[in-house]
């Protein structure tokens, strides 16, 4: 059947060859569906300052649906969904300005980075007791590696999901490439 090809972006496969790949990566339904996936990760102040610039979409409002759906140039936002967004910016800005808040998320990259201090010297002393320390620390960190931002994305694409807890099962007898 030979090589396949997966978009992440699209959810589907096809046979991988340059006409094939070339034809999906410049199609337009490969552009919206990359478009969509990254609007997941924008923030809410760029949305909602997209959204205030739109004029509302008139069939949006008489039917409550539309046939260009996301691609759509104008709002299908209603006020009440505005006033959410705006909302959700002043929580988020206030956090920010919070010291209680900012003090937090700094003592975990802090916690980090003193920790990493602390296994630098122990690299360069060189040693056994060093290497099973190091090896230790290694097997605690690779559970805490994963970052938990990734974790609380719904639909992550296989290729940025993050491995299962006891690791990939891999057959002796796989062949790759």
């Amino acid at each position: 059947m030979g090589r396949r090809y997966y978009c992440d972006y699209c959810d589907r496969s096809f046979q991988d060859n340059m006409h094939n790949r070339k034809k999906h990566l410049f199609g337009v339904q490969h552009h919206r569906s990359k478009k969509a996936w990254f609007d997941h990760f924008r923030d809410t102040a760029a949305i909602l300052q997209d959204e205030q610039a739109k004029k509302p979409c008139r069939k949006f409002l008489q039917t409550g649906n539309c046939g260009f759906g996301p691609s759509c140039r104008f709002s299908h936002m209603s006020e009440e969904e505005m006033e959410q967004l705006r909302m959700q910016i002043e929580d988020e800005r206030s956090r920010r300005e919070d010291p209680q808040y900012r003090g937090s998320a700094a003592g975990g990259a802090e916690e980090w980075l003193a920790k990493r201090q602390k296994r630098k010297p122990a690299q360069s002393s060189g040693g056994a007791a060093a290497e099973e320390e190091e090896e230790e620390e290694e097997e605690e960190q690779t559970a805490s590696d994963v970052v938990q931002h990734l974790l609380s994305i719904p639909d992550l694409p296989p290729s940025l999901r993050p491995p299962p807890p006891g690791g990939w099962r891999v057959d002796l007898d796989t062949e790759w490439g």
